[in-house]
């Protein structure tokens, strides 16, 4: 637990409450990279990794309630769809988290800013992807190999720190044929509500939570994703293509350079 004077906290809370706004308002826009800007800055006020992961995991179930109040009112979303998102992520999520404990994670982010870049890379240069709802892979088979796609991704969502969203994202677009709109919608309020909740209990119970920071945190988280969900709905599957491009990227660039 990080002690400051009433002063010195009172900055840390104002810094807090603006980059969340700020980081989930775009998160909520394309789909994921909350942590690109979020995680750093907690870290950077002295918390220890796992303490400020688990912090920040928390924070972005706040993400996840903002985009749900926003989407429900649309009515867009397929439940059963969503529980089968849920059934295969969730218990991926519980084992990455519980990896991240004691398995450095320098390599794997190496790896997956790679990879993320290339979503990024991928994404501008199909110009169609993403652009109408399309459905397909909805047989038995389809469901398995993107189930367990969905899966791996949730152990990357329960031990890393920021992109894997955009993965949900993409994958969804490429595999299952939605448009960006209705991806960006499924993977705020199911990987944003659940699939981060799930991961920050695991971690809570593990490692610590900065409670006292979790204020900024989550109003920041709320009024960000709100807005951001709102803007995504109103806008083109063009604009929310670029803007998913635009943080893939720079999720990427961050997971590599540091």
């Amino acid at each position: 637990m990080v002690k400051m004077c009433p002063m010195s906290d009172l900055y840390n809370q104002i810094i807090l409450l603006v980059v969340s706004t700020v980081a989930n308002f775009f998160s909520a826009l394309a789909g994921g990279g909350a942590g690109l800007l979020q995680l750093p800055v907690i870290l950077f006020l002295g918390l220890t990794f796992s303490t400020a992961l688990a912090t920040h995991k928390v924070a972005s179930v706040a993400l996840g309630v903002g985009a749900t109040i926003r989407h429900l009112k649309e009515g867009s979303l397929d439940r059963g769809f969503a529980a089968f998102i849920l059934l295969a992520g969730l218990p991926g999520v519980v084992v990455g988290a519980m990896l991240i404990i004691d398995v450095p994670d320098r390599v794997a982010e190496l790896a997956l800013g790679g990879l993320t870049i290339g979503l990024a890379v991928y994404s501008f240069l199909q110009k169609d992807l993403g652009q109408v709802n399309d459905k397909k892979h909805r047989d038995v088979s389809g469901y398995l190999i993107g189930g367990l796609a969905l899966f791996f991704i949730g152990v990357l969502n329960g031990s890393l720190t920021s992109g894997t969203g955009l993965f949900v994202t993409l994958w969804l677009v490429k595999w299952f044929g939605l448009d960006y709109k209705r991806a960006v919608a499924y993977t705020l309020i199911l990987v944003g509500l659940f699939w981060n909740g799930t991961g920050a209990i695991t971690l809570g119970i593990l490692s610590s939570i900065q409670w006292d920071w979790l204020p900024a945190l989550v109003l920041g988280s709320l009024i960000g994703g709100y807005m951001g969900a709102h803007i995504s709905i109103k806008k083109s599957n063009h604009l929310i293509k670029r803007v998913f491009e635009v943080i893939t990227l720079l999720a990427g660039l961050k997971l590599v350079f540091g």
